[in-house]
């Protein structure tokens, strides 16, 4: 029995000793089983291990454990207990994602974009025959202005916009350009612009130039191929046939120019009239030829690729005429036609802003785009739009999807006769309720075509309207002179041909009460100095000009701040 009974032990210690679990079942799971009584001693019943597989699972009996393997684990997986907190999860994963997505690109959109560098300053014009004489010969050239950048950089100008300085007669002050691509002798030679440009951008300052691309001055190369048929230059102008008796022509129709009169003129060589909408010897470019287009675009690419910043395009409005040759309404429908000469007594319907007009603004937009891709190269475009309605000037901003001008010039102010807030309000409302959204905004309070703000207004405003184009939002520009008070010349025996109108804004510029106010060495100046250069002058203006000494300090503060907010919904309150 002793025996027995030791085989007996033996062999349940070898049952147990055998169990193994092998990362499948636990253990407890395995069944074991006492030998039957009626089995011969010798031969032990051993437990029967029935292994769960993926084929026929029995989870009744069986909880989740460390070590599952993934046949077991995807059985549990699709227990809705543990299926739907899985997707609840996942979904509100994906839903923050959405989310956090969504407003990232909605804080890119509203949060104000980084100032670009014709948005971070002012800008300062500068009309080159009139700031500084580098050579004793009366007039001011580009040497001048590279004398006087230091002065310029007191200023915290940021912009330096220079008006025409083209090869020229110099017929209506600088539109009479004979030579794109070149610099007029009395300012200067190609060399001395690129030398003021390398010495402008040491400076970090940038520079602007003007452009007119509507016409070109009558010795012009191109005029003197059309006028004799020659090639593709026959069509680069305007000509119609037209009527000559007795030494008087007979006009095709009844369009002006701008300066009165007809706005064609007989050419005795080609024996028809060519158009222009400004003196005579300023015959318009047709626009309407590809050859014309492609010529303007080539010139724009020399100057940018000189390494200008940007252009001022002017007289941008009168580019296309209408292909008829209707006439145009006249204002007073009683009026003998006959008797119809000046500019104002019709109505420029076929002559100014013609569809198609704003598709060659945006091609020059395109050119310019091409030199504006490396960073910190933006190159800027400004539009002239003098005389156009509110809503016709802020159509030169382009369209949410079509780019343009980054602004037309504001030219409202420079036109304020009375010095009343109520006026003022008006503007600058009319302008910022207007403006397409998310644009940007600019402001002037004089130029080269208008009296300066002096002798419209009165000394005793020009500090505060100085004052106020810093402290609204958006870019001030400033006329030279301006900063320090000068005002129009009072002279009217000129011996110039020009619209004395307009001329009496470019006299010299006034440095000190030395002979001439510093502008010139020389014997002579172009245009007579104003007769308070003794007491009015940047020398006297640096110590005791309150616009001087609160002109930095207004653009970094009150300036700087009213740009922060957004531009559409600013609230402007001046004093009635």
């Amino acid at each position: 029995m002793a025996e027995d009974k030791s085989k007996k032990d033996s062999i349940g210690m070898s049952i147990k000793g055998g169990q193994t679990n092998n990362g499948f079942v636990q253990n407890e799971d395995i069944l074991e089983r006492d030998p039957d009584p009626d089995s011969p001693a010798d031969s032990p019943q051993h437990t029967a291990l029935h292994i769960l597989g993926p084929a026929e699972p029995d989870l009744k009996d069986i909880r989740p454990y460390a070590g599952m393997p993934k046949e077991v684990l995807f059985q549990f997986s699709h227990q809705a207990r543990y299926r739907v907190p899985r997707e609840i999860i996942f979904w509100l994963t994906v839903a923050s994602v959405l989310v956090l997505t969504g407003a990232t690109v909605a804080i890119i959109a509203i949060s104000p974009k980084c100032l670009d560098w014709w948005q971070a300053g002012p800008m300062y014009q500068i009309y080159p025959r009139s700031f500084k004489d580098s050579d004793k010969d009366g007039n001011g050239d580009l040497k001048g202005i590279q004398d006087k950048l230091d002065y310029i950089a007191t200023l915290n100008i940021k912009t330096i916009w220079i008006t025409s300085f083209y090869k020229s007669s110099l017929k209506d002050f600088r539109h009479g350009v004979e030579d794109f691509r070149d610099i007029d002798p009395i300012f200067g030679t190609m060399e001395d612009f690129e030398n003021l440009l390398a010495a402008i951008h040491d400076k970090g300052l940038k520079l602007i130039i003007d452009f007119i691309p509507n016409h070109t001055s009558d010795k012009h190369p191109w005029f003197q191929l059309s006028r004799t048929r020659t090639g593709k230059y026959t069509d680069y102008y305007i000509w119609h046939d037209c009527t000559q008796e007795n030494g008087i022509t007979k006009p095709p129709n009844n369009w002006l120019s701008v300066y009165g009169n007809s706005s064609w003129h007989f050419d005795e060589v080609r024996n028809q009239c060519y158009f222009h909408q400004f003196m005579k010897e300023q015959p318009d470019l047709n626009f309407r030829s590809s050859d014309v287009q492609e010529e303007i675009k080539e010139i724009i690419q020399f100057w940018l690729a000189k390494g200008v910043d940007g252009f001022s395009f002017d007289a941008v409005k009168f580019l296309l005429e209408a292909k008829h040759l209707r006439d145009e309404p006249q204002v007073n429908k009683t009026q003998m036609p006959d008797t119809i000469t000046h500019y104002a007594e019709l109505y420029h319907d076929f002559t100014t802003t013609q569809v198609g007009m704003h598709d060659i603004v945006r091609s020059f937009r395109q050119t310019m785009n091409q030199y504006s891709s490396e960073p910190g190269r933006y190159r800027f475009m400004g539009t002239e739009a003098n005389g156009e309605r509110i809503d016709r000037t802020m159509m030169y901003y382009g369209l949410p999807f079509i780019e343009e001008a980054d602004f037309p010039f504001n030219d409202y102010l420079t036109k304020l006769e009375t010095p009343s807030g109520s006026t003022v309000f008006e503007i600058i409302t009319s302008w910022m309720e207007n403006m397409p959204e998310g644009k940007w905004p600019n402001w002037m309070i004089s130029g080269p075509d208008n009296a300066r703000l002096i002798s419209r207004l009165g000394k005793e405003y020009v500090n505060v309207m100085n004052m106020l184009v810093f402290t609204l939002p958006g870019t001030p520009i400033t006329y030279y002179g301006e900063e320090i008070g000068m005002g129009n010349i009072l002279a009217t025996n000129l011996n110039e041909s020009y619209n004395v109108d307009t001329l009496f804004s470019k006299s010299p510029m006034q440095w000190d009460n030395s002979s001439n106010a510093g502008f010139s060495e020389g014997n002579h100046t172009w245009l007579p100095t104003s007769s308070d250069y003794h007491t009015v002058n940047v020398d006297h203006g640096l110590t005791s000009s309150a616009y001087v000494r609160t002109w930095d300090l207004n653009w970094r503060t009150l300036g700087r701040r009213s740009r922060t907010c957004e531009l559409n919904h600013c609230t402007i309150g001046l004093a009635p």
